[in-house]
């Protein structure tokens, strides 16, 4: 699979509140660079939630730690894919056991949330195991499209992949997806390769083995922010896929939305979806639960929307372009299948994997 880091680095700036590309280009002779996009994935009064990619453009490293500086007293409050340190406005990200290798060219990624008292401006400067990453360059998003995309599907004939061709699949979701989200490696082991070609604007991530990881899991993105903005709409075109395997509104039961504010954003997506291929599989996830020490109501939150996706799925599905609701609920253990009490450890990725695997396979036909 051709990797898309070009375009992963220009379309993915459409997001809540801006992002930030730098990149270091030092002597012939040096060993290390580095390339960062820090993106504001979301925000809320006295809070934001960030994704953090880093590229390797120098030698491979067995372990990796990003340095940078908060400008307006931010703190970093929850980090994930990672352990972070800070001291005044200096904050240290060091690897996780599991995601320390970073080959050349390679890329990792981490997510966190953070508290702010106002103005919550972009860091300016990294640096990658003591290599600075020079050069900042602020990208300002472009505002979010006001015109709704059409819900009702084109009268051209619904499009299926032509005879023998694999199918183009998507994972759509936040950091339980994509960052590294190994359940989308397992569950490719699960299928036959010939017949799937996972798509996405992202790159895979490191799992222990190689596998076709593109995807859309946007670690720290909220399901509504990117229908609101319409990001999905760019992701579908780059991408053409004919499934969609969705995992969302982790972040917007973080962010307390109510159940009915997160179907309508699933609603509009749909919408994009259907308008991209008339006979778009979906597949949504009622999500895994949460049991985060600092977000006591979350669980309950988790329960409360995963309650209204079966009637909501149910409303809007057609049999040209079916909603199949896959239960990633039940018997998933936080203490036993996360590392933090919202992330899947290999124990959860497994389940999860798992349940995706018999309904994606009735999907494939």
């Amino acid at each position: 699979m051709p990797r898309r880091r070009l375009t992963v680095l220009v379309t993915a700036t459409a997001l809540a509140a801006g992002s930030i590309a730098v990149a270091a280009a030092g002597p012939a002779s040096a060993a290390a660079g580095c390339q960062v996009r820090y993106a504001v994935s979301s925000s809320w009064p006295g809070g934001f939630g960030a994704a953090v990619d880093i590229t390797n453009l120098g030698d491979p490293l067995t372990a990796w730690t990003l340095t940078f500086s908060f400008g307006a007293g931010q703190t970093v409050t929850q980090l994930w894919n990672g352990a972070a340190t800070q001291s005044g406005a200096a904050v240290t990200v060091r690897n996780a056991s599991w995601n320390g290798a970073l080959a050349t060219n390679g890329t990792v990624s981490f997510g966190f949330n953070g508290s702010s008292t106002g103005s919550n401006p972009i860091p300016t400067a990294f640096a990658l195991n003591g290599a600075v990453c020079n050069g900042p360059t602020p990208s300002t998003p472009p505002p979010p499209s006001t015109t709704p995309p059409t819900t009702t599907p084109p009268t051209t004939p619904p499009t299926t992949p032509p005879a023998g061709s694999p199918v183009k699949i998507m994972a759509l979701g936040d950091s339980i997806t994509g960052s590294p989200g190994c359940w989308r490696a397992l569950l490719w082991q699960k299928l036959p390769a010939t017949r799937v070609d996972f798509v996405g604007t992202l790159p895979g991530q490191g799992c222990g083995f190689p596998y076709d990881g593109e995807n859309e899991g946007h670690g720290g993105f909220l399901a509504t922010n990117v229908a609101n903005q319409n990001q999905l709409v760019g992701w579908l075109a780059a991408t053409d896929p004919d499934v969609v395997l969705m995992h969302f509104g982790t972040n917007d039961v973080w962010n307390n939305l109510p159940p009915s504010t997160i179907l309508a954003a699933f609603t509009r997506m749909v919408g994009q979806m259907r308008a991209s291929n008339p006979a778009m599989k979906i597949l949504v996830a009622q999500i895994i639960p949460m049991n985060a020490s600092n977000c006591a109501d979350c669980a309950q939150r988790v329960v409360n929307l995963n309650a209204a996706i079966p009637a909501w799925a149910a409303g809007l599905s057609t049999a040209t372009s079916p909603i199949t609701v896959v239960d990633q609920f039940t018997g998933f253990v936080p203490a036993t299948d996360t590392y933090d009490g919202v992330h899947p450890n290999d124990a959860g990725n497994a389940k999860i994997a798992n349940r995706w695997y018999p309904a994606l396979s009735a999907a494939l036909g």
